[in-house]
């Protein structure tokens, strides 16, 4: 099978690699960059385990082709933490206890990033809808939900403090 030479910038870092055009991005993201914080769950769009940001939306990286994201900036929970300081939804994770067994965090997290960029101050059922793609099977939502509640507020101040 012939290949294809992608440019992706992966957290910040570009990297240049000959793929199959048929290689689907987690895969691509996994064995290639070895970047192994993002799941793969179902191999079929529904759990969102694999989610990503892919020029900053989240998406699901087992329905894309690494080929599709040639030129595109792809951000993996990897990414997320900066200068050693958990993001604001980490950390809501950790404090408000969004997680058991962890299989669907960097997914959740993902998602949620991409939500509260699109809406910085969302109500409960907005964060509800919005995460609804991904599934959870240990947590009933209730602490994820909370969560990002939290990760909202610790933004909206960290925006607030004058600089």
């Amino acid at each position: 099978m012939s290949t294809k030479k992608i440019t992706v910038t992966v957290n910040g870092t570009s990297h240049s690699v000959e793929v199959e055009p048929r290689l689907l991005l987690v895969h691509f993201i996994r064995e290639n960059l070895n970047l192994t914080g993002t799941h793969i769950g179902c191999d079929t769009s529904n759990c969102g385990a694999c989610t990503v940001l892919l020029n900053g939306r989240s998406v699901k990286s087992c329905t894309v082709f690494a080929v599709q994201a040639n030129g595109k900036n792809i951000k993996t929970i990897e990414g997320m933490a900066e200068g050693g300081a958990l993001h604001p939804l980490q950390e809501g994770f950790k404090e408000e206890h969004g997680l058991q067994c962890g299989f669907c965090t960097p997914g959740m997290i993902m998602r949620c990033a991409d939500l509260l960029e699109r809406n910085p101050n969302p109500t409960e059922e907005e964060i509800r809808w919005g995460i609804s793609g991904n599934l959870c099977r240990c947590t009933g939502y209730n602490n994820i939900v909370k969560a990002v509640q939290y990760a909202a507020k610790k933004m909206q101040e960290a925006e607030a403090v004058p600089a």
